[in-house]
């Protein structure tokens, strides 16, 4: 059986990278049948990066309404002092990341770390 998850850990919070590589490829994989789910795992640096830039949120609305789904590491937004703001970005859910990510990287799909 083919995998058809994959999972990205958004760690870079560089913004070229953001715009022409985590959110291209994501959105074109989504639009090309690459792969059926795509998730964005915003962690780290990148939460201060979504909490502070409306275009980053813009394409973080635009990929959701492709269909794909994202996601915040709690404790890192808690550390961070984040975790308020990023509860009022829609549609990300936010939440402690490091089980579900272990069973990501265990299990049958794949993970792409930028």
């Amino acid at each position: 059986m083919k995998n058809k998850n994959l999972h990205i850990l958004w760690t870079n919070d560089n913004l070229f990278t953001t715009e022409h590589m985590v959110f291209m490829y994501a959105g074109n994989s989504l639009r090309n049948g690459w792969w059926e789910n795509v998730h964005i795992i915003i962690w780290g640096a990148t939460a201060k990066l979504v909490c502070e830039n409306a275009d980053v949120r813009k394409l973080i609305a635009e990929f959701q309404a492709e269909g794909g789904r994202v996601s915040a590491c709690q404790r890192c937004l808690e550390r961070l002092g984040l975790k308020e703001q990023m509860q009022s970005v829609p549609g990300v859910a936010v939440y402690y990341v490091g089980e579900s990510f272990t069973e990501s990287l265990q299990g049958p799909d794949t993970v792409l770390t930028v």
